[in-house]
């Protein structure tokens, strides 16, 4: 029993309810959710896109055909379920890749799963990547070498000697490559420098005949060279002709391809783990550093990447100065008061333009009014600088992201302690003094971060470079060790059209004349474009982090 006079039990603790708790774990979910929508997006396209290079398992399926039984072989791509009849009776489908386009018309075919009878993975097929006509996949019948008695495929020496032409065949190709895109293509941009000269030549009325005659003479040289080189690279492609590999396809008849056509051959059904990582990496290097082929829709990405990478580059050499001097004129020097609220006002406005506009704006001013001119000034009116190019590309996506960049660096001036500037003066130093050795040092983490957001915008756009130098191929390259005409800069071809992944991907999508097999090319494709601007941003973020470790001192 209870004493009548002992003291009642203490009670627990009430906690205060902190105002606006509530908002808080309202922004708590807020973030949760969007940083679950960022993993989830990433996982989907890296998910996808990895999954291009991996090496699938090959099936043979029979199947009933308008009551004909016939074979299919290739890898199962996807099953769904297909849309009802009339009757309102859904059914499923399986898509698969057959390649073989060049035979069947369609790489892919869709089969209803009740007509399939039976499947199986034979242990022998075999997938040959092409450089024209997409994949060849079947069952492999002989080899019939260049000079050689056939091979058949049960010998036991077939799997060695097909490795072996695969070898030949591609250090053939590269010694093609070598001649055409080395010697041959630098007596391309010569011809074309001498081709110009001789024009500009032919237009003054007090032209030399003796310098005529002597360019003249070295555009012969060269022709004849290019001729001859053309010739040795044409023998070269003609020593693989002949090989041949003989397969069955899962339709039954035979097909024979040409060695000089074949990038790679793969065992799919025999690869374990440690083969098919093999295999997976191959690709994707192959994907990285190739060219692409069968219109974008096979082969690699790197003019695309290198081109992304030159733009973003230039891009932000040119935006930075420009941001920076305009923050730090508004900021230190003009004297706030209307026209400055509405300059700034004016800036803030500019990052909300849509792209497009900015795009109009550098075919316009950029390529037809300064391309222009610099052609009849400099280039005697020959097209040079007055058609789109990787220069006017960058200028406009300078010009669309200096806002970002002004913003930042005056956010990053005005957070400098007044302090510092006024102890800086009243030691003897000047505005500038002050602004060049306490301020901007003060500030570069912040310009970096602005600089950061430029690129990570710039990167990514597409539609005002569809307007000023985007092409949907162009293999060369706008940075090589060669001089041409137009060059502000030996090497760096800033009148060149030029690549870009997100134009790419764009094309890819919407443009290809195969939209099936242009999906998994969309998805990796993609992924890169993700991981070349995160190198990009966390390059400079690297650097911004160790500037300002540098720059922390007690003051700051």
């Amino acid at each position: 029993m209870t004493r009548p006079d002992a003291a009642p039990p203490a009670r627990p603790p009430v906690r205060p309810r902190i105002k606006g708790e509530s908002l808080v774990w309202l922004t708590a979910m807020g973030l949760t959710i969007a940083l679950g929508m960022v993993v989830l997006l990433l996982g989907v396209v890296a998910s996808y896109g990895l999954g291009v290079f991996w090496p699938k398992h090959i099936s043979e399926f029979t199947i009933v055909d308008g009551g004909k039984t016939v074979t299919v072989g290739g890898e199962l791509v996807s099953r769904k379920a297909k849309a009802g009849n009339a009757a309102g009776v859904t059914s499923e489908e399986i898509q698969i890749y057959t390649g073989n386009k060049d035979a069947y018309g369609l790489p892919f075919r869709y089969v209803d799963v009740s007509a399939v009878q039976t499947s199986r993975e034979p242990d022998d097929a075999l997938v040959i990547e092409r450089t024209t006509g997409g994949n060849a996949i079947g069952l492999p019948v002989a080899l019939r070498p260049k000079g050689e008695a056939p091979l058949p495929a049960s010998d036991p020496a077939f799997h060695a000697r097909l490795d072996q032409l695969v070898i030949a065949a591609a250090a053939n190709r590269a010694a093609v490559l070598a001649i055409r895109n080395g010697p041959l293509a630098v007596n391309a941009q010569r011809l074309s420098k001498l081709d110009a000269r001789l024009k500009s030549m032919r237009k003054r009325a007090d032209a030399d005949a003796a310098q005529l005659a002597e360019v003249n003479a070295e555009i012969a040289r060269l022709q004849a060279e290019s001729t001859d080189l053309n010739s040795q690279a044409q023998a070269k492609a003609a020593t693989m002709l002949g090989s041949q590999l003989v397969i069955r396809l899962f339709t039954g008849e035979e097909k024979r391809i040409q060695f000089k056509d074949v990038l790679g051959a793969t065992w799919p059904n025999q690869l374990g783990l440690a083969g098919r990582c093999g295999v997976f990496v191959t690709r994707m290097a192959r994907f990285v550093w190739d060219n692409p082929r069968e219109a974008n829709t096979e082969g690699g990405i790197f003019p695309a990447i290198f081109g992304t990478l030159v733009m973003t580059v230039l891009m932000s050499i040119v935006v930075t100065p420009f941001g920076v001097v305009a923050a730090i004129y508004l900021r230190e020097y003009a004297r706030q008061g209307l026209v400055v609220r509405t300059v700034r006002i004016a800036v803030n406005n500019l990052a909300g333009v849509p792209s497009i506009v900015f795009g109009v704006f550098g075919l316009g001013f950029f390529v037809y009014i300064v391309g222009g001119s610099v052609d009849r000034l400099f280039y005697d009116g020959n097209l040079t600088y007055g058609t789109g190019g990787i220069l006017w590309a960058a200028l406009t996506l300078a010009l669309m992201t200096v806002p970002v960049v002004i913003v930042a660096t005056e956010e990053a001036i005005a957070a400098v302690p007044r302090g510092a500037k006024e102890g800086s003066l009243a030691c003897g130093a000047s505005k500038w003094q002050t602004i060049q050795r306490v301020v901007l040092p003060a500030s570069v983490p912040g310009i970096l971060t602005g600089l950061i957001l430029a690129m990570a915008r710039g990167a990514g756009e597409v539609a005002p470079l569809m307007m000023v130098g985007v092409v949907k191929l162009a293999p060369s390259l706008p940075i090589d060790a060669s001089w041409k005409v137009g060059d502000l800069i030996p090497g760096l071809h800033t009148d060149q059209k030029f690549m870009h992944l997100g134009f790419y991907i764009y094309d890819l999508g919407f443009q290809s004349p195969d939209s099936e097999a242009a999906k998994p090319m969309v998805f990796a494709t993609t992924l890169f474009l993700i991981a070349l601007v995160v190198a990009l941003n966390l390059g400079a973020i690297l650097l911004r982090d160790k500037l300002r470790r540098r720059l922390a001192t007690a003051t700051f």
